[in-house]
């Protein structure tokens, strides 16, 4: 099973947009879906700042800003 990760943060309208775009493309693929709020960890809030949302497919960055639903699918069932 893959894995979709956004990483985010509250208030964050990009985020909010991408979230239903992946859970539908995750839910039609049977890839798990994981939030991870940026600010949460330092690391994390270091290395992406303010290009959110990120998204990544088993720990890899896959791409940010925008959700492409078709080139993700290809991704999750490739």
């Amino acid at each position: 099973m893959k894995t979709v990760t956004l990483l985010t943060r509250v208030g964050c309208h990009l985020c909010e947009q991408a979230r239903p775009v992946l859970v539908d493309v995750c839910a039609e693929t049977g890839a798990r879906l994981l939030e991870v709020d940026v600010d949460t960890d330092p690391d994390l809030q270091a290395e992406y700042g303010d290009r959110l949302p990120v998204f990544l497919v088993d720990g890899r960055e896959h791409g940010y800003l925008r959700v492409e639903p078709a080139r993700l699918r290809a991704a999750l069932t490739g």
